[in-house]
């Protein structure tokens, strides 16, 4: 069952990361290395890995709370490799 899951993740990652390396034959304005699609792949990996747990493990009432937390720290993360706010 956990072997089921795990597949379903990485089935998400790729899916997702098809998304910009289908945008990069259509504009010049998505230009992605493999170094990229690593990170983001494993960043996005780890977050399913990190909410299914969490969905797994923790009571209904901070399921939603840690899930939301996990999705902030995501995009906190995301947009720093992105931008390079610091």
């Amino acid at each position: 069952m956990l072997g089921s899951r795990i597949v379903a993740i990485a089935l998400i990652v790729a899916i997702v990361l098809c998304i910009p390396f289908t945008a990069m034959y259509f504009t010049k304005e998505v230009n992605w290395s493999v170094f990229d699609f690593v990170i983001a792949g494993g960043l996005l990996f780890s977050t399913g890995l990190a909410i299914d747990f969490v969905v797994r493990k923790t009571a209904a009432k901070k399921r939603l709370f840690l899930v939301a937390a996990i999705i902030l720290l995501l995009l906190l993360i995301w947009i720093e490799l992105a931008v390079g706010i610091w």
